[in-house]
């Protein structure tokens, strides 16, 4: 065998990489906040009543509407259980917290190859469902197999505004 050979850990690395990018992400989460729009027209007093979805990587989830028109929250929550969640409604908003048992899980002596999977605790999350278009009221939600299944059916019938009139004058006569 010739000389000293390098070996190279590549799952070292890759921690390494990762948790750059985590740390990356968590100062731009600290600067800007958790999916929230930023720039010159973006006023924070106006955040509670933004129309937009926030892009929380984690947990993974789907967002979609049925043919039926009912909106349909899917959370994947591995590792978590049903009793820990917590689902709300405030206003305009569904609100979506979850905590993690961390009791059981031990990190002490444990050297990881490649760790894709980080389980962590979930903050107040919040998504725009407007009132007037869902029935907040007839929600299901189930827990199955570690995916939260939240279903939001239309309302039978939506609040149309009846409107005002504005009287248009000619000026000038």
């Amino acid at each position: 065998m010739k000389g000293n050979r390098m070996y190279v850990d590549i799952g070292s690395m890759l921690d390494e990489i990762f948790d750059a990018a985590k740390e990356i992400g968590d100062q731009v989460r600290d600067s800007f906040g958790p999916g929230r729009p930023h720039g010159p027209w973006f006023h924070p007093e106006q955040d509670d009543n933004a129309d937009w979805y926030p892009t929380y990587s984690y947990p993974p989830m789907n967002i979609f509407m049925t043919a039926d028109r009912s909106m349909v929250f899917e959370f994947a929550l591995a590792g978590f259980d049903e009793k820990d969640i917590s689902l709300t409604f405030q206003g305009d908003y569904m609100v979506f917290a979850a905590r993690i048992d961390f009791e059981n899980v031990s990190e002490e002596g444990v050297r990881y190859f490649k760790r894709r999977l980080k389980l962590k605790d979930i903050e107040r999350q919040k998504y725009y469902v407007p009132a007037d278009k869902f029935s907040q009221s007839e929600v299901k939600a189930s827990f199955k197999n570690g995916i939260l299944r939240v279903t939001i059916p239309p309302k039978a019938e939506q609040d149309a505004p009846e409107g005002v009139k504005i009287e248009i004058v000619k000026e000038g006569d």
